[in-house]
């Protein structure tokens, strides 16, 4: 296959590519160090976070390893940058029983662990197609549906060109002992995945049901509410000063202390005499119960009605 082939096969099979610089000539391939017969495709997490970007990071390599070390990456936002071709640095030495299965299509859903790794392993370089995933690799960093369905197309349309079956696309962790990735989803439920797009029922990962929001309670400020209760009672009508008045007399009404027509958001005489009538039910007597809110009468409405209160 040749770049131009790569890159026709992805976008054949929906996937969002970007290329980066003259990716078709960036290689590691060169005499002693050769690419292909290709026979499989290994998938990888960066272990990045943001602002490092994986995109870079993969293209130009670092001192003890130099780019590119993929074939392209795979953002969270399910773009596909095509970043090398031909031999890249992405797998390493790997488990020559595990090339031997993919070449034979025999890899099952619960292979042998791989005994060899970077330093005794096969030249896996060569011999298979690579993919960087943008994702932090603890586990715990989510994987979005759009990266999840683009690492499946991809690994489907490599397969399609190929004639492979989904047997062909393994994890670095399958096929190196020192490795783990890809963390956070499981190699077989993306072959299963892969599969069913290859036989033209393609799926789409279950997306965990979103955390429900806790309600967010609303405030009184208690300084603005005293404001209100000493000037709205000789106000003429019934003129909204603060809109915290409101959350106070619905609970007063809760209290069966306020009639529930009279919960205009106005601290008229009406909601005065019903919040005087709720301090003498916590006890307070003469001048400390005249309808106009303390501290501590207020906080104590607030703890039994949901709302909180700003000094």
């Amino acid at each position: 296959m040749t770049a131009a082939q790569f890159e026709a096969a992805l976008r054949a099979e929906g996937v969002t590519v970007r290329e980066v610089g003259s990716w078709q000539t960036h290689t590691r391939t060169a005499p002693g160090r050769p690419w292909g017969p290709v026979h499989g495709v290994v998938i990888h997490h960066t272990v990045t976070e943001r602002p490092t970007d994986p995109v870079r990071l993969c293209r130009d390599g670092y001192s003890a390893l130099p780019g590119p070390l993929c074939h392209a990456v795979i953002t969270k936002d399910g773009t596909v940058h095509l970043i090398g071709w031909g031999r890249t640095n992405h797998a390493g030495g790997g488990d020559p029983r595990v090339l031997d299965a993919v070449v034979a299509e025999s890899y099952g859903e619960r292979p042998p662990a791989p005994t060899k790794g970077n330093k005794d392993g096969v030249d896996g370089n060569r011999h298979f197609y690579g993919f960087e995933c943008e994702n932090l690799g603890d586990g715990k960093d989510p994987w979005p549906a759009a990266q999840l369905e683009a690492i499946e197309r991809v690994s489907a349309a490599l397969c399609r060109v190929h004639g492979w079956s989904a047997k062909s696309v393994i994890g670095h962790l399958e096929w190196s002992n020192d490795k783990i990735d890809p963390k956070g989803f499981t190699m077989p439920d993306l072959r299963a995945r892969v599969a069913d797009r290859l036989t033209g029922r393609p799926t789409a990962p279950k997306p965990k049901p979103p955390k429900p929001s806790k309600p967010v309670k609303p405030a009184v400020d208690l300084s603005q509410l005293i404001a209100a209760a000493r000037r709205d009672p000789a106000r003429p009508g019934t003129p909204v000063s603060y809109p915290g008045v409101r959350t106070v007399e619905k609970a007063l009404v809760k209290e069966g202390l306020l009639t529930a027509g009279l919960a205009d958001g106005h601290y008229g005489t009406a909601t005065k005499d019903a919040y005087a009538a709720w301090q003498r039910r916590l006890g307070y007597t003469g001048p400390a119960a005249d309808g106009i809110p303390g501290q501590t009468s207020l906080k104590k409405l607030a703890t039994k009605h949901g709302f909180t209160v700003t000094p």
